[in-house]
């Protein structure tokens, strides 16, 4: 009997100065493995080391990343010896973990946090597996995870679940506990995964300390929010698809721009080190692939999957790449900095690898999976005054336009927008031209609301009010919070608006807020 059957599990879920860059920042893993460091094969730990729970991610046909990370005092620095311990894994075609197909050893380096990251190879294309690690005598939770169908195979079927802006302290994480329960093939993350800010005092929890700057305390607080018995089980039910907005570096940071006057980091070479220290703690926690290690203050985190012939996810980076936001941010008139072809979003290296990916896909249903809401919408309901939110793509009309032009002109098959970040539900029709509603229909934009994150409530009547002055704008809702379900085959696309009762509390039902489908070959969203 191997000790993934007999264990007991907990019911929660060269030289140093070599490897070191700037702010303390590691410029790889492969040199950290190598590190002449006293390797422990049955360390003492002084709590369970599994505190964090276990992820997976990133599914291609044949392969899966696995994430764990030895954290036994989580909320202090992870509370791990400064040695290196071999974290052994298996990976198993049953729940039991009795018919296991991979094993292997990853070795857990301080320099890294202990975190690991298993790139399992020679998996079966559209399986389900599950998976275990084990260190010293300690053993993690189960997860389940599921690889993705073969390139280019017939797909009939495809669910996933859209999430993000998750504050810690603006209420419980009940949306994941009722996540976990669906019936999924993977889960899509926009960002917000953690903020950075200080305890406010009024939610129902708090941070665990002040604004966050260093290493450390990026680490603290990804731990903090990984410490959520919600999260972790909606992390070892599904693969992630992980990618980061502003809060896990910084409020509305524009690539190597700093959003707060006054603060520290405000001198760009003091907020790069600050950004460096968030990429290499954000890498830690994520079920990411080692082609993702940070270097220095750069990760490249933008990618491509496919799912068979049904589904493209183009996952974009906008806060890495992007021109500083134009018309001094927040909600504005348009001014000429926004018009300006120069803006960008995504760098002009992102835009072209975008172009390439749509004009070359085969797939269906082609998935632009970001963060910031990419459709126009004038907040102002006043006639003849407008106000856009500059730090969405109405701050960079040029490089919406880029898009807009490649889409009508290239027909790009059933282009779907997912969007995130301003913390409440929205349905758009993409038109050609924004600010005439007669112009063809490209596409269309389903916007997720919070796990937990605020929309003040003050603005839900000024923006009801706009919803006149924006016919393309189907759905509006800034009261509920949750994720998105979404089902696609090869005749329609389904969105189901899944939201909880209430955040305030640990307990709370879920339902569906609104449904909207959309045919294919047929572009904008229609009530179902």
């Amino acid at each position: 009997m191997n000790w993934y059957q007999s264990s007991h599990l907990p019911s929660t879920g060269l030289k140093r100065r070599d490897v070191l860059r700037g702010a303390g920042i590691l410029t790889g893993l492969a040199i950290a493995s190598q590190l002449p460091r006293r390797l422990v094969a049955q360390p003492a730990f002084s709590g369970y080391p599994f505190s964090l729970g276990v992820a997976s991610g990133n599914p291609l046909p044949n392969s899966v990343v696995l994430w764990t990370r030895l954290a036994p005092n989580p909320l202090s620095g992870g509370g791990m010896p400064a040695y290196n311990v071999p974290v052994q894994w298996q990976v198993a075609a049953d729940a039991n973990m009795r018919r296991v197909v991979k094993s292997g050893t990853e070795v857990a380096v301080p320099e890294f946090a202990h975190s690991v990251h298993v790139d399992v190879r020679g998996l079966q294309p559209g399986q389900t597996y599950w998976y275990q690690f084990k260190a010293g005598n300690e053993v993690s939770p189960i997860g389940r995870t599921r690889t993705a169908p073969a390139r280019g195979e017939r797909l009939d079927r495809l669910r996933f679940a859209l999430a993000n802006c998750q504050d810690w302290q603006n209420g419980y994480y009940t949306a994941y506990k009722h996540l976990a329960e669906e019936d999924l093939d993977l889960v899509v993350h926009v960002g917000d995964y953690i903020y950075e800010y200080g305890p406010q005092p009024g939610g129902p929890r708090q941070h665990n300390g002040p604004e966050i700057f260093s290493l450390e305390d990026y680490r603290n607080r990804h731990a903090l929010y990984k410490t959520d018995a919600n999260l972790q089980a909606a992390h070892a039910a599904f693969p992630w698809v992980v990618i980061w907005d502003d809060h896990e570096v910084e409020n509305n940071y524009a690539s190597g721009i700093s959003e707060v006057d006054g603060e520290p980091d405000q001198d760009p070479a003091v907020f790069l080190r600050r950004r460096a220290a968030a990429y290499q703690a954000y890498y830690e926690h994520m079920p990411l692939r080692k082609s993702s290690l940070p270097y220095g203050a750069d990760l490249r985190l933008y990618r491509r999957l496919t799912y068979g012939d049904l589904a493209q996810f183009n996952v974009l980076d906008t806060r890495q790449y992007r021109s500083d936001q134009p018309c001094g941010d927040e909600l504005k008139p348009l001014c000429d900095a926004a018009l300006d072809p120069n803006a960008t979003l995504t760098g002009k290296a992102q835009e072209r690898w975008l172009f390439q990916g749509l004009q070359q896909s085969s797939a269906q249903w082609n998935i632009l999976a970001q963060q910031v809401m990419f459709s126009q919408f004038d907040f102002d309901a006043r006639p003849g005054v407008q106000l856009f939110n500059m730090d969405q793509w109405d701050g960079y009309v040029a490089a919406r336009n880029r898009i807009l032009t490649f889409l009508e002109q290239q027909k790009v098959s059933n282009p779907i927008v997912l969007a995130g970040d301003i913390h409440s539900s929205w349905v758009h029709d993409i038109k050609r031209d924004f600010n005439k509603p007669g112009s063809p229909t490209l596409g269309t934009e389903f916007v997720a609301t919070s796990i937990t994150s605020d929309f003040p409530t003050q603005f839900i009547a000024p923006v009801t009010a706009a919803l006149s002055n924006n016919p393309h704008t189907k759905f509006f809702n800034g009261a509920l919070r949750g994720y998105l379900r979404c089902a696609l085959n090869r005749k329609r696309w389904r969105s189901d608006y899944r939201v909880v009762s209430t955040i305030a509390a640990p307990q709370a039902t879920i339902s569906t807020l609104a449904s909207f489908v959309v045919e294919n070959g047929q572009p904008g969203a229609q009530r179902a």
